[in-house]
């Protein structure tokens, strides 16, 4: 069995797993204080920590504790990247929530601007919208909903909830314009389920 630290090889220990990054010996000379042997602490920290769950390793010169590299598989995590919407991603979901089941010919009418097929491909994958059947006219558009996901990531019990031209206008984000314009539009397409 090892003999327990002593109170140099615990400094650099401390000084290692409280960096952010990995620390050169200079570094870890200057954050111990002066008359601590950096080289055998590190040498004695590496004995003490093979085997273990993490390990002392150098790399470039610089020191720092990893997982080992047996041990990694069980700590990969899948992590999502936040993506920020494009305006027309917005606009294209905010047509799609009020007017749904609705098609790609119909978002660009509202809009007034044609939307790319990487628009739709965002709010696909981001599980918010969905192909919903086809439109029962010549060329048989695609038509696409929403998702009980984009329900749940805005917080709506359903559609019902969607914020109405009052509300809308209340919060500040239209003029009296834009509320007269949208209050003709939505009067045609009231939100079913």
């Amino acid at each position: 069995m090892n003999a327990p630290p002593d109170d140099a090889v615990r400094a650099v220990e401390a000084a290692l797993f409280a960096a952010e990054t990995p620390m050169t010996a200079g570094a870890l000379a200057a954050c111990v204080g002066p008359g601590i042997d950096i080289a055998a602490a590190l040498a004695r920290l590496r004995q003490d920590y093979a085997g273990r769950g993490i390990n002392l390793v150098e790399r470039g010169g610089r020191w720092h504790f990893q997982t080992a590299p047996d041990l990694a598989h069980l700590l990969r995590r899948e992590r999502a990247e936040p993506r920020q919407l494009s305006r027309a991603a917005v606009e294209t979901l905010a047509i799609i929530a009020y007017h749904e089941p609705v098609s790609r010919a119909e978002i660009e009418a509202i809009r007034g601007v044609q939307i790319s097929k990487g628009t739709l491909n965002v709010l696909m994958e981001a599980g918010w919208i969905r192909p919903a059947g086809r439109r029962e006219v010549p060329g048989r558009p695609l038509l696409y909903a929403t998702t009980p996901a984009f329900l749940s990531h805005f917080g709506l019990a359903s559609r019902r909830d969607l914020p109405g031209i009052d509300d809308l206008a209340a919060a500040g984000l239209l003029d009296p314009v834009e509320s007269t314009m949208l209050t003709l539009e939505m009067a045609k397409a009231s939100p079913e389920d």
